[in-house]
């Protein structure tokens, strides 16, 4: 796994802690344990990589409620359920609530590595969505004003004559700025282009 991800193991048993930690350790994921949600709510951040396996029971507030705390926070780490007494309501909240998985106990470990090597990959490729649309945004921003509205114009399917119509300007001039926008935001093509500003739509 990367170097950067951790397995936060957060179960108040001591017996558990010791055993999938041993398990998760022994297919080469760092493992870190909490007997609290809130000694795992003081170390973990919005930044912080990996993911979560989580007991539904915890003596300060239980799973579901860390879940909760989590989700306000936007803390959007990869939550695996275990459970030694759990319910289907539960389990269903858990899931609708974007857990990745309910697994009772004694827990399946074959099932909780497969779930953990699949949040691991999740929470990485989240990451780098998260990065590439931090590079465009940046990109974008270096467009000026009318870079900017010769763009939304473009992706909203309009030509360069059409472009100029609506901004005043030449044609020949759209098209000096659609050259420019290219440049600056790395795209090779039109529809590269176009992806890209679809990236930052959001955020205009």
């Amino acid at each position: 796994m990367n170097d950067d991800q951790t397995v936060f193991l957060v179960d108040a048993d001591p017996a558990i802690q010791e055993s999938l930690t041993l398990i998760l350790a022994s297919s080469g994921h760092r493992v870190r344990g909490f007997v609290t949600a809130s000694g795992f709510i003081e170390a973990c951040g919005p930044d912080t990589p990996g993911c979560l396996v989580l007991d539904l029971h915890l003596p300060d507030m239980s799973g579901l409620e860390l879940q909760a705390r989590l989700l306000e926070g936007n803390i959007r780490i990869p939550i695996i359920f275990i459970s030694a007494c759990g319910d289907i309501q539960t389990a269903v909240c858990a899931l609708r609530n974007g857990a990745l998985d309910f697994i009772e106990k004694p827990v399946d470990t074959e099932r909780l590595l497969q779930r953990v090597e699949e949040a691991v990959e999740l929470d990485r490729c989240r990451r780098a969505a998260a990065e590439t649309e931090r590079a465009v945004l940046a990109r974008f921003r270096q467009l000026t004003p009318r870079e900017q509205e010769v763009l939304l114009l473009t992706t909203r399917g309009l030509t360069n004559k059409d472009i100029a119509r609506q901004l005043g300007i030449s044609p020949r001039t759209v098209e000096n700025h659609r050259a420019r926008m290219m440049e600056k935001m790395g795209a090779a093509n039109l529809a590269e282009l176009c992806r890209l500003a679809s990236i930052c739509e959001p955020r205009r």
